[in-house]
């Protein structure tokens, strides 16, 4: 299993209001890209989370998530919550907004 199929499902309904979402595969998974930047995806049964490093240890402090260390190193920004952190769709939603949130902060991909 690369991914979570089921995951992917919910996201996909989460976002389904959405125009600018574009998937792909990556990192052995799947990315959800919003306006041209990655916002989140799955790796494995886990949510990859783009929260940004203003938010980082907030999030990190949050119950079920943790660094994302995909390189062996973490990735400041990014971090992994894990399946038990995801089982209600509001937590799933919470998860989802701050990253949307971060992404929108960003300048525009040309």
């Amino acid at each position: 299993m690369a991914y979570d199929e089921g995951l992917a499902h919910r996201i996909r309904e989460q976002i389904s209001e959405r125009t600018d979402v574009v998937e792909k595969k990556m990192f052995g998974g799947l990315c959800f890209m919003v306006a041209g930047h990655m916002a989140f995806g799955i790796i494995k049964s886990q949510l990859m989370a783009r929260v940004g490093p203003n938010q980082y240890e907030a999030c990190l402090s949050k119950t079920h998530a943790k660094e994302m260390d995909f390189t062996g190193k973490a990735m400041k920004g990014m971090i992994y919550v894990s399946p038990d952190g995801l089982s209600d769709d509001a937590d799933l939603k919470n998860w989802l907004d701050t990253c949307l949130s971060f992404v929108a902060s960003l300048p525009p991909k040309q």
